[in-house]
């Protein structure tokens, strides 16, 4: 296909030998190129601008005509005209009456308006007469640009490769080096190898293209001092990549979801964004290095981002114009004497094209703002109450999408902004942390500020109200809830059978706490309150051993291991004789229905009730156990003394024998243990 506007590269033949001469960008500078460096001069940025974004989302939600006059009315005024009512003349100032003079044929939409007590936003009829009572709704608009971008995020290669920036609901730009650095090399075999004698400031070779094919976009036209005979370099090459690849997303968005837009592709942002406007609509503008210079000569500075306004009118004041091309004849020891160092060194490489601001890849929000100007003036704290519930409303829809409800995204703080008259107060107020963010936590927090501003005094009549949430933070990512750590249903049902023993009854450690591991090194009275656990199991040998123990009164005071009446299973015998080892063994046998009370009175007649810890136990353990729980309660309230210490069980028994008894003089030999450095005496 021919070139619109044809070109040949832009390397002059060598005044020596007529050999064409190397190119002018070197092996580093085709590294940094993968890196997307801002001061890269081969870098390739693209600016994409949706044109007249407001007009086309309710062209194609209407589904009406492309070429159909279409406006987007707001009360009782345009806010967006699609490009076929543009040719009649009509612009955002004019009133809906002189529209309709100029284009009969024109056809208004009401953007979609909150209403009281409406759950979502709505398209109502008679919305423009409802300034008083309903609120603008952008959520469409917004809603079609998370599509759009979503939709260019899919044609372009994943991250790190992709880099785009949501600059604004209807403009995105994309920083193409990376990727164009991929196809430079797949294209261009020669520049894979080194750099000649291993020096990266070597020149790369001339590219091989002596003309390039820029299909139907439109090329600025090159500066004074250069000519479209001159053979192109590496920086034409990665242009004319970048606008391959904007052509193919501007067709993917045209073709899925049915909106035009226009692009800009250039060396930097700046540059970028002012390439889109130059051709609209749908169609794109490549502004070559080369053109840069007759480009920017040709704006007003006062088009340029950050050039507007305050400073504008500084520049303007100072040096009489506003162009570009005759600022660019001011020198730059002129800018800084008369705009100061900082700000005459950024307006002149400014004006120049020279911008090193990188596209930032994070596109998520920064704030939500809510906010209504009241005509006619609101005069109570109920009406401004009502417009809050609404302003809750549009906020946290807005939130879900993005994502707080699987706390991806949450705010930190809520703002309020309240004007009366020519007066605006703010106050701001956290939001608590470690809980979910819902409509009604929001709505008690702004009821709480506007409460602040009520106080403060001068409250009404109020003309705007404001209402917004910022400081964004990501949500943790691989955190659980308590949740995640229970089991339930099925799942509950398997891990309960797992537990349990192959006849079926409960494992033991699935009832009962485990153990505390025992001391190693146990004292006298201790051994004797364990030896109470262990007296039915040991045979007569384990009770005889002796037990090597540097310090008899240090040990474990655990208590024996005896089963309490509420960890027993139920079984149709009495409770009392369901205690212990010995009632235990009693109460697990098969008894028939017959034999109850005969088991009952033979278990009765047997048993022992401990008054101290209800336990029941062998009648013939009686005053072992007693012994038990006094060395119990001499371990508990006794500090132990050293070797001449005076305090023993037996002191203490004898104040109080009655209290106290032993049972010692009705055990035989054989049941009594011997303590450390005991030894059996021959008698007789």
């Amino acid at each position: 296909m021919s070139s619109s506007q044809p070109f040949i590269p832009s390397s002059p033949l060598s005044p020596a030998a007529g050999h064409p001469r190397k190119s002018r960008f070197t092996f580093k500078q085709l590294s940094q190129l993968a890196l997307s460096s801002t001061t890269n001069p081969l870098r390739v940025i693209a600016h994409i601008d949706l044109d007249a974004f407001y007009a086309q989302c309710e062209g194609v939600r209407l589904g009406i005509a492309e070429d159909q006059p279409l406006a987007v009315q707001q009360w009782q005024g345009l806010i967006a005209i699609n490009y076929p009512a543009r040719k009649y003349g009509l612009t955002r100032h004019i009133t809906i009456t002189e529209a309709k003079k100029l284009c009969p044929s024109l056809i208004m939409q009401h953007v979609a308006t909150w209403k009281e007590g409406d759950a979502k936003w709505a398209y109502h009829e008679d919305a423009f007469a409802q300034i008083a009572t309903h609120k603008v709704s952008l959520d469409p608009y917004r809603l079609e640009s998370r599509r759009i971008l979503a939709c260019i995020k899919d044609v372009l290669p994943p991250s790190p490769v992709q880099r785009v920036e949501k600059a604004s609901v209807d403009e995105v730009f994309l920083d193409l080096s990376a990727q164009i650095h991929s196809i430079l090399l797949e294209r261009y075999p020669e520049l894979n190898g080194p750099a000649p004698y291993d020096d990266p400031t070597e020149c790369l070779p001339r590219p091989p293209t002596t003309a390039l094919d820029w299909n139907t976009d439109a090329l600025v036209d090159l500066d004074n001092n250069e000519t479209e005979d001159d053979d192109p370099d590496w920086d034409d090459i990665t242009m004319l990549i970048g606008s391959e690849i904007v052509r193919s997303v501007r067709a993917a968005i045209r073709e899925r979801l049915k909106y035009t837009c226009s692009a800009g592709i250039a060396r930097n942002k700046m540059i970028a964004k002012l390439g889109s406007a130059h051709k609209k609509p749908n169609q794109q503008t490549i502004v070559r290095n080369r053109a840069v210079q007759q480009f920017m000569g040709s704006f007003r500075f006062t088009k340029i981002r950050n050039l507007g306004g305050k400073l504008g009118e500084d520049v303007v004041s100072k040096f009489g114009t506003e162009q570009v091309q005759e600022l660019l004849n001011v020198s730059l020891g002129q800018l800084k004497s008369k705009l100061g160092d900082d700000t005459g060194s950024w307006v002149y490489e400014i004006i120049r094209g020279e911008d090193t601001n990188e596209v930032n890849s994070r596109t998520q929000i920064k704030s939500m703002l809510s906010a209504k100007s009241f005509r006619p003036t609101i005069n109570s704290y109920d009406q401004a109450v009502k417009w809050l519930r609404i302003f809750v409303a549009d906020i946290f829809a807005r939130l879900v999408e993005e994502g707080i409800l699987e706390n991806k995204r949450r705010p930190k703080t809520v703002n309020l902004h309240h004007r009366q008259g020519g007066q605006m107060r703010s106050r701001q107020a956290p939001i608590p942390s470690g809980r979910p963010i819902d409509e009604n936590v929001l709505f008690n927090i702004a009821q709480i500020l506007l409460g602040q501003v009520i106080v403060d005094g001068r409250a009404w009549p109020c003309a705007n109200l404001q209402l917004s949430v910022g400081g964004f933070e990501e949500g943790p990512t691989g955190n659980r809830g308590i949740g995640g750590f229970l089991v339930r249903g099925d799942e509950a049902k398997a891990v309960k059978h797992s537990l349990r023993d192959s006849d079926g009854h409960a494992s033991d450690h699935g009832d009962c706490r485990p153990d505390k591991r025992p001391k190693t090194e146990q004292g006298a009275i201790q051994r004797f309150l364990s030896r109470q656990g262990a007296s039915h199991g040991e045979s007569d040998e384990d009770m005889s051993a002796n037990h090597s123990d540097p310090d008899p009164m240090k040990g474990s005071s655990s208590p024996p291991p005896v089963q309490r009446p509420d960890d027993d299973e139920q079984h149709n015998i009495p409770q009392q004789s369901r205690k212990g080892d010995f009632a235990g063994s009693i109460a697990a046998e098969s008894i028939p229905l017959q034999k109850a009370t005969d088991v009952v009175e033979r278990i009765a007649s047997n048993t022992y009730i401990c008054k101290d810890c209800n336990t029941a136990l062998p009648s013939d353990t009686k005053g072992e156990h007693e012994d038990w729980h006094f060395a119990k309660s001499i371990a508990a309230t006794e500090e132990p003394t050293g070797s001449g210490g005076t305090t023993s069980a037996s002191r203490v028994r004898a104040k109080d024998p009655k209290k106290f008894p032993s049972s010692r003089t009705n055990a035989t030999p054989t049941q009594r243990r011997m303590e450390k450095g005991q030894s059996r005496l021959a008698f007789g």
